[in-house]
């Protein structure tokens, strides 16, 4: 097997990691939120508090990350995360719980731009798509399992036994992670010449400083349409990680049986979304040039989701909105490995900066969400009313499209 490819593999199996753990909370809600008698409008500041540390801290990160390399920051990252997702079961009320989640998200904080970094340094240009399909595909694999392995050690354990045990499989992999890899493919054993050459002749930048350029990221048109695109997509997202089992327990009284239907299909098609947008994305811009390759993907992706979540908050049948839900993720996340490729295009050896700074401003849309939709429905005593607002954004979204060129390289 190809370095790069055994490469690649750490950062599937890292982002299914993530994503278990990103969704465990979810799925055992009801019980939690029973337990320590929360209410859903206090329960979306618990949501909220994961997002906005996770905002804050993505960028620092990213940045940390083009300084030092991501080997030793993935490293923290996880053992960090992995830590506060063990301390979620010991939680005895509503403020610890707060506390300890929005330590969660600061640690989580950067795991993506880093495996950004690695992606920048170890594909050719014309597999950045690519791999970047696999790595969101897999998170969207780790939410789709999650239902099967969360739901089960909770009904058998207790919703506490749930987050220990997501605990130790990140520390496991960090170590296995800082013994092995290596930040850039010529300081690997084993590497061949040819692969070698591959890739350091293809690479989308040869070299990289420690500055970071506040004026140029901030001055830059193309920056704040990708990262207001990647704000309103968050909308999106964030219910499907956040609010879907609830979503389907609460507003569409689905038993636990078909929750774990319903709430694993969705990442299903996710996955199948990630795959094809950058694989199709790669294909695009080939043949017609980035522009065309990366622009695409992002229009259709995001207005078909936004069509089809408008859809299933509009019918009465419970079971065809859990699959017009699925298919609108699905639809949205062809978005999703594009939107960190053209962090890569522009970005070039800042490509750990400006992916933190697209993933922070998007996370302060899955902060909003997180609040806002707990409340419009204590307000409303109605979940449908939420997927308008949702799907108005994505619509939003996809107009920004227009406007991302990744021709247009940041001039750092």
């Amino acid at each position: 097997m190809q370095k790069r490819n055994q490469v690649l593999s750490f950062l599937v199996s890292l982002s299914v990691i993530t994503y278990i753990d990103r969704t465990c909370i979810s799925l055992v809600a009801s019980d939690m939120k029973a337990d320590l008698k929360i209410e859903n409008d206090a329960w979306g500041w618990i949501l909220s508090a994961f997002a906005l540390s996770y905002a804050l801290f993505e960028l620092p990160t990213g940045a940390l990350g083009d300084r030092i390399g991501p080997r030793k920051v993935l490293t923290r990252v996880v053992v960090w995360w992995s830590a506060f997702t063990a301390f979620t079961g010991t939680a005895t009320s509503w403020l610890y719980l707060l506390i300890v989640r929005f330590l969660f998200g600061a640690g989580e904080a950067g795991a993506y731009p880093n495996a950004s970094i690695v992606v920048s340094r170890w594909f050719p240009k014309y597999e950045i798509g690519k791999a970047q399909a696999f790595i969101w595909a897999a998170g969207r694999l780790g939410g789709s399992i999650a239902p099967w392995v969360i739901i089960p050690i909770s009904a058998s354990l207790g919703w506490r036994y749930s987050f220990f045990s997501m605990g130790i499989l990140g520390i496991v992999w960090a170590t296995i992670w800082y013994i092995w890899f290596r930040d850039f493919p010529h300081e690997t054993k084993g590497i061949s010449k040819e692969e070698l050459t591959l890739i350091e002749e293809n690479r989308r930048f040869k070299s990289s400083d420690h500055h970071i350029p506040w004026k140029k990221l901030l001055q830059n048109r193309n920056m704040w349409a990708l990262m207001l695109m990647f704000h309103f997509f968050m909308y999106g997202a964030y219910f499907f990680t956040g609010w879907l089992p609830t979503y389907l327990k609460e507003g569409r009284h689905f038993d636990k049986s078909q929750m774990q239907l319903f709430a694993t299909l969705p990442f299903i098609l996710g996955a199948i979304g990630c795959f094809t947008g950058g694989y199709l994305s790669d294909w695009l811009s080939k043949r017609y040039g980035l522009k065309i390759g990366r622009r695409s993907v992002g229009v259709v992706g995001m207005g078909i989701s936004s069509i089809i979540i408008t859809l299933a908050a509009s019918t009465e049948n419970n079971q065809t909105a859990a699959y017009l839900l699925a298919i609108g993720m699905g639809f949205k996340d062809l978005t999703l490995p594009i939107a960190f490729a053209v962090c890569i295009d522009i970005g070039k050896s800042k490509s750990g900066l400006v992916s933190g700074a697209m993933n922070m401003v998007g996370q302060m849309g899955a902060v909003f969400l997180g609040v806002l939709f707990g409340y419009i429905v204590k307000a409303t005593d109605n979940f449908n009313y939420p997927l308008y607002m949702i799907a108005f954004l994505l619509f939003c979204g996809c107009l920004l499209w227009f406007v991302i060129d990744p021709e247009k390289e940041i001039d750092f």
